[in-house]
């Protein structure tokens, strides 16, 4: 070993000659960590991340900057005594190290000092994340002010979403810091969805110091953010009025009573997929937040009906919107609804599948929901015909109502609420197969003249049959008229409606695949108003008769026209939307039978305003037509070409250059 530490030849050891003047200093060697790479030949360039730079013929250790040498404590105490606003901002794009310092202080421990007022037009530099940092050890690109994602709400103050790989802790004490300087941060969400998310109840503390103006939360599949964060949102932040928690499987009732504590402003709630959030949470809300208006829970199993009885009970008398989804609730909370409920005007409850009938005959016997408007039942099986006449009897003032899943509904409910419900505008009937065709049209017949929309979807009973009506008084009142994907429904019940609508002037039929011209060219005869909008989508047997005769009756007045997948359609219908059709700004006519005949007889009418064109699926059209595209540019907002298999891709980019005003979708 003697012998190595004497070499001093420029031999095979080191060609080129000795690396340091006294190769025996071994405080050299005893200063070398596992992590430094030296490279051979020592000309060629040293990694940043080693603490040697090899410069000539000797190594010399990198000098540490001598603000890094100071202790985060005497950092903090530096930029407590910032002044808000560019100061602050500038500091925190130093290094990620004075980010979160910055970030973590408290309003408490800020040195009161009178600075300038700030131009409301400065730059605001908000946008330091942890790529960015890392961009500027690999030489990439700084996030700059301009990159900055900050939205003026109409009320006034700063809004901030953050998605996947975006939102980070390190996004998050940038925001804080940087939105300081402009009355802070009003409106923020967060939205994870995969592990790639890395915000932690560290970000959210950094929110609650810089932000105690923060009014609107929202928070959606964050499994990585703890009662902590939340916690410290309730201690930061007491202006908060808006809370919406969605996908947020660790935080429990002790986040949700901080925040009932501290947030007395607190007005609408959102629990969604919570599972640790419970009855005491609830309790807490209704207990210290008088100002609540909105409450929304779904799918909470740990959410009862004590939670649900300390709510409403606390907060009656401002309540006006309650939606209760998927929760293991009894007839004990809707007897509580139908109690309490004075103020609520809206109620959405669906997947109650503990409650039964008697459940909604108590709400409706309670004649506390005199202000409702709205009301939604989904898959409650405890609607039943009686069920529905008792809640529709204690609801005077409902307006609209929509029934989705009920089995046990039957035709006898239906006419029921007809005859009960005499404020009734708005009818939406979902996937309830116990309906037919003769309580549709009692209900038509026994509506009092108010009922302006009725909705038909994936109803199953409605089957189509000759009915031989007596003389009935027609339903005026009804503008609004869908039946989709019933696939029962055919001409004979189209007729009938027809004599019993005269009024119509939106009208969709879409899915409705046993529909021929012989049922829907009598129901334009016996419209006694002007369509506005007909949706046609999948009525597969309708031809160019239908489309003719709908543009010469009612092609003053029609604006949304939709022929997706009517196959029979052809370029004779593109003629007489063309000279019938002034006023129409919307066509559809994918997967249809045209040709770039008929886009030539769009393009050269006089009086045609089409803003939305959709062609998508049209095999017959090809690059001879993107001409007659072109033409119609001049007020063309929206073009879909897409699976147009005879148009060329050069095409579609000229296409392009030419209609640079219009969404083209290829």
């Amino acid at each position: 070993m003697s012998k190595l530490f004497d070499y001093t030849g420029d031999d095979a050891f080191c060609p080129g000659g000795s690396m340091y003047s006294n190769i025996k200093d071994s405080s050299l060697f005893l200063s070398l960590g596992r992590h430094v790479d030296v490279y051979f030949p020592p000309c060629r360039r040293s990694r940043i991340s080693a603490p040697f730079i090899v410069s000539g013929d000797k190594f010399e250790q990198k000098k540490q900057v001598s603000i890094d040498v100071l202790p985060d404590e005497c950092l903090f105490e530096i930029f407590r005594r910032l002044p808000e606003g560019q100061e602050k901002s500038a500091c925190a794009c130093v290094s990620k190290r004075w980010l979160m310092l910055l970030s973590s202080i408290q309003r408490d421990e800020i040195c009161s000092t009178k600075s300038a007022d700030l131009n409301p037009k400065e730059t605001l530099i908000s946008e330091v994340t942890d790529e960015s940092f890392e961009g500027k050890k690999k030489g990439g690109d700084d996030v700059t002010p301009e990159a900055v994602d900050l939205e003026i709400e109409s009320d006034g103050y700063l809004s901030r979403c953050l998605k996947g790989k975006k939102a980070t802790d390190v996004r998050l004490a940038a925001i804080a810091v940087g939105t300081g300087g402009r009355g802070g941060l009003g409106k923020l969400s967060i939205c994870g969805g995969n592990s790639r998310c890395r915000v932690t109840s560290l970000g959210l503390g950094a929110i609650a110091h810089g932000c105690p103006s923060l009014r609107v939360l929202s928070l959606w599949n964050l499994s990585s953010i703890a009662d902590e964060g939340l916690i410290e949102i309730a201690n930061g932040c007491h202006q908060l009025e808006k809370l919406d928690l969605c996908g947020c499987p660790t935080i429990s009732d002790k986040a949700l009573v901080a925040i009932a504590k501290n947030c007395h402003n607190l007005t609408a709630l959102t629990i969604d997929s919570c599972p640790r959030i419970g009855n005491a949470g609830l309790q807490a809300v209704g207990q210290y937040c008088p100002n609540l208006k909105s409450i929304s829970i779904k799918d909470c199993p740990l959410v009862g009906d004590q939670g649900v009885a300390s709510l409403l009970s606390a907060v009656s008398d401002g309540l006006t919107k309650v939606k209760l989804h998927a929760l293991n609730v009894t007839d004990v909370s809707l007897a509580l609804i139908g109690h309490y409920g004075r103020a609520v005007t809206d109620l959405d409850l669906a997947g109650l599948q503990n409650v039964g009938e008697r459940g909604f005959w108590v709400m409706g016997s309670g004649h506390g929901l005199q202000k409702l408007k709205s009301l939604s039942i989904t898959s409650c099986q405890g609607i039943t015909d009686t069920g529905l006449q008792a809640v529709v009897k204690g609801c005077p003032n409902l307006k609209q109502f929509c029934l989705r899943k009920c089995a046990f509904l039957s035709d006898n409910g239906l006419v029921s609420l007809a005859k009960v419900a005499g404020s009734l505008e708005s009818l939406h009937l979902e996937e309830c197969h116990h309906i037919t065709q003769y309580g549709v049209l009692d209900a038509l017949v026994n509506c009092r003249g108010k009922l302006k929309s009725l909705a038909l979807v994936n109803c199953f009973g409605i089957k189509d049959c000759v009915v031989v009506l007596p003389l009935m008084t027609p339903c005026k009142s009804l503008s609004t008229l869908s039946i989709r994907n019933c696939p029962g429904f055919g001409n004979a019940s189209l007729c009938m409606i027809g004599k019993l609508c005269p009024q119509l002037q939106r009208l969709d039929l879409s899915g409705s695949h046993r529909i021929t011209d012989a049922g829907f060219l009598p129901l334009l005869e016996s419209c006694e108003a002007t369509l506005i909008k007909v949706n046609l989508s999948g009525c597969v047997n309708l031809t160019d008769n239908v489309v003719s005769a709908l543009a010469k009756v009612h092609g003053g007045t029609l604006e949304q026209l939709n022929l997706d997948g009517c196959q029979k359609i052809t370029d004779a219908s593109m003629f007489a939307i063309a000279d019938n059709c002034a006023l129409l700004t919307d066509l559809d006519v994918s997967k249809s039978a045209i040709t770039g005949c008929g886009i030539a007889a769009l393009a050269s009418a006089k009086q045609l305003n089409l803003q939305i064109l959709s062609v998508s699926g049209c095999s017959l059209i090809s690059n001879q037509s993107v001409p007659f595209f072109g033409k119609l540019g001049q007020t063309l907002l929206g073009l879909n070409l897409q699976h147009c298999n005879a148009i060329s891709s050069s095409m579609v980019n000229l296409l392009v250059e030419q209609l640079w005003r219009c969404d083209i979708l290829f």
